[in-house]
């Protein structure tokens, strides 16, 4: 299915350029290194003031806004290499630049360290128990009292998550600058910052272990009726539906089973051919959660207050949360110890439970189209909004990666829905003043979060659709294989930049940071006196993404340019070959040339999957350099 990309006529791109994007493109236009030595700029400008670090932002100073506060630094230096900030010996010059105002190459990251710990000791209570309160992100209930410092104190999943990518970054930073430095102050603040650090790390796991819910409902119910409809594309007598439903789902409801610690424990009947189920992870830790065993000193274990149902947005943040504990450099490094090696275990099942639910649901059935595909998407509890759309494209992905269906006619289905969100959502096409799909950027969405009799006590608003809607176009585009496919993938990734360009602060101390969505929409809201560490942190996360596709992931082969390459190469070895046996490479000028076109030949061969067009180049060297050979000799034996 091919995605066509229309263009938004508010972008800033020139008209010379918009009459050339139906042509293919193997890049972006984003430059992720510059967009976040830039972005590292601002930060610095905005928090760092007479040698002190100001915390805080539009939502107020909380566990989850600082957190995302020092991700905009510390996640690009640990996820992109040429940005890392924990060796002072090889940190960049550009990055020495852009973080000048902390000092030089010597003080930036020991500074750092000294921010670190200032974040762990505020979030951490006086009986050392860390602290995961929303604080200023939780909202009353419309018409509802203002919140208590109780309730806004109450742990909550966001924090759980940013703090687990938190404090990985921050053990892995602590890991590396240890080796750098000989200064016992410094190593003793080291010690304590990879000490709190890991601390917090387990009891956020704990938290995850403890806010995992699987909500079991009848068919027939109101639930079970709202998710029949919303997977029924093909208009399957219900008994039908829910037959073929379970069936697909059967190897996930067994392993429910092996849920045993924290929460999400099943004790309902799901062999009843009529029971349905959700699973994923609730706002907070749920009500009446067990206690997670554990030899760590993580203090108190707080009383949950959360509904035992799954919320769509903070199970996305859990999945990727946990993704970050089973990454590739985590393992690497050795993060974490033996107590989180066991803990991530029993979050990787839960990971992986959900992944398969929300991926069965998000495309069961084939015929028509898929449930992702009806846009907006309808949640059980009876709310639906693009969002929810654009969130479930996360789960549908990872699902068909898993199984093995992750090819790019799936990915292109995906792709389709996210070029139709962006439309819809006036990212790619002209916005009218005061139309109700604008609301998405702001206010944003309302997600109501209830107490374990589903009583609505306060709320939670998310505004981050483009910024999400950046990292899946990036995401999906480096998992295609088709060149066209990901070229058109690219170009909408490109356009969501655009207008988050728009939306950046455009003067004062906090220019260049985000959110100004009246940049992007005149008129939609004021002017900020104040950053969003939420939004900005997440366009960090997006660009991270983009740098990560640059830096790891292959060029999409072609195989026509493959099999051209192959070809040339084949036709250069064995003129090398035959060469070889008519003895042409006798003495030692002779040797040496021999070794360099032996050596090419396999580095052309070493490339040829992943950069084809640069091994047919070198092979076309090479059949140059053996045509003077041949003809040199030719020349030589007729006395020319």
């Amino acid at each position: 299915m091919p995605v066509i990309v229309d263009h938004r006529a508010h972008s800033n791109t020139s008209n010379s350029e918009s009459a050339t994007t139906c042509r293919r493109r193997w890049i972006m236009r984003i430059q992720p290194r510059q967009e976040i030595l830039d972005i590292w700029r601002a930060t610095v400008r905005s928090c760092w003031e007479k040698g002190e670090w100001h915390w805080g932002g539009r939502s107020g100073s909380n566990s989850i806004n600082d957190a995302e506060q020092l991700l905009t630094l510390l996640l690009p230096a640990s996820k992109i290499p040429a940005l890392s900030l924990d060796d002072p010996d090889r940190a960049d010059d550009e990055v020495i630049e852009a973080l000048n105002s902390l000092g030089g190459a010597i003080e930036i990251p020991r500074r750092l360290v000294t921010v670190m710990i200032d974040y762990f000791r505020r979030y951490t209570a006086e009986d050392g128990t860390p602290v995961f309160g929303g604080g200023g992100y939780l909202t009353p209930v419309e018409g509802g009292p203002e919140l208590t410092e109780e309730q806004r104190s109450q742990d909550i999943v966001d924090s759980f998550a940013v703090s687990v990518t938190l404090t990985l970054a921050t053990i892995g930073f602590v890991k590396v600058y240890r080796s750098a430095t000989q200064r016992r102050e410094l190593l003793a603040q080291l010690d304590e910052l990879e000490t709190m650090a890991s601390i917090r790390l387990t009891a956020a796991m704990v938290g995850l272990l403890r806010s995992f819910s699987t909500f079991v409902f009848t068919s027939t119910d109101e639930y079970g009726r709202r998710l029949c409809d919303m997977v029924n594309q093909d208009e399957l007598p219900r008994r039908e539906l829910v037959a073929a439903l379970r069936e697909q789902l059967r190897d996930t409801m067994a392993s429910l089973r092996s849920v045993v610690i924290g929460s999400g424990r099943v004790t309902e009947d799901l062999d009843n051919s009529d029971m349905l189920f959700e699973c994923g992870w609730s706002w907070g830790i749920i009500a009446g959660a067990e206690e997670v065993p554990t030899s760590e000193s993580i203090g108190r274990q707080r009383e949950g207050s959360a509904e035992n149902a799954p919320y769509l947005y903070f199970t996305v943040i859990a999945m990727d949360a946990i993704e970050d504990l089973n990454s590739e450099r985590t393992r690497l490094l050795g993060l974490l110890n033996e107590e989180q090696q066991r803990l991530s275990r029993a979050l990787q099942l839960r990971w992986e439970l959900t992944r398969t639910y929300w991926a069965t649901v998000a495309t069961f059935g084939n015929r028509r189209r898929w449930p992702i595909e009806d846009i907006p998407w309808r949640t059980t509890d009876g709310d639906r909004t693009d969002y929810y759309t654009l969130q479930a494209t996360s789960l549908a992905v990872k699902g068909l990666l898993a199984v093995g269906r992750g090819g790019d006619e799936e990915l292109g289905r995906i792709a389709a829905v996210l070029v139709e969100l962006a439309q819809r959502a006036r990212v790619t096409r002209r916005a009218t003043p005061g139309e109700s799909a604008l609301l998405v950027h702001t206010p944003g969405k309302r997600v109501t979060l209830n107490d374990d009799t589903s009583k609505p006590i306060m709320t939670w608003v998310v505004n981050e659709f483009s910024t999400v809607l950046l990292q899946r176009a990036i995401t999906v585009a480096g998992l295609l294989s088709n060149a066209r496919r990901r070229s058109e993938l690219l170009e909408l990734a490109d356009e969501v930049w655009d207008h988050l360009l728009l939306r950046r602060i455009p003067d004062g101390r906090h220019r260049g940071l985000w959110d100004h969505a009246g940049g992007a929409f005149p008129g939609l809201a004021p002017r900020p006196e104040a950053p969003s560490w939420y939004l900005t942190a997440r366009v960090v996360q997006a660009l991270v993404n983009a740098g990560q596709l640059l830096w790891d992931r292959p060029f999409p082969r072609a195989a026509r340019l493959s099999g051209y390459a192959q070809d040339l190469i084949d036709e250069a070895e064995y003129l090398f070959d035959r060469e070889l046996m008519r003895g042409t490479f006798a003495g030692e000028a002779m040797q040496r040339s021999m070794r360099s076109i032996r050596a090419s030949l396999r580095q052309a061969q070493l490339l040829v999957d992943e950069r084809p067009g640069t091994a047919a180049a070198l092979a076309n060297t090479l059949l140059l350099l053996l045509n003077d050979v041949t003809t040199g000799q030719q020349k030589a034996s007729e006395g020319i």
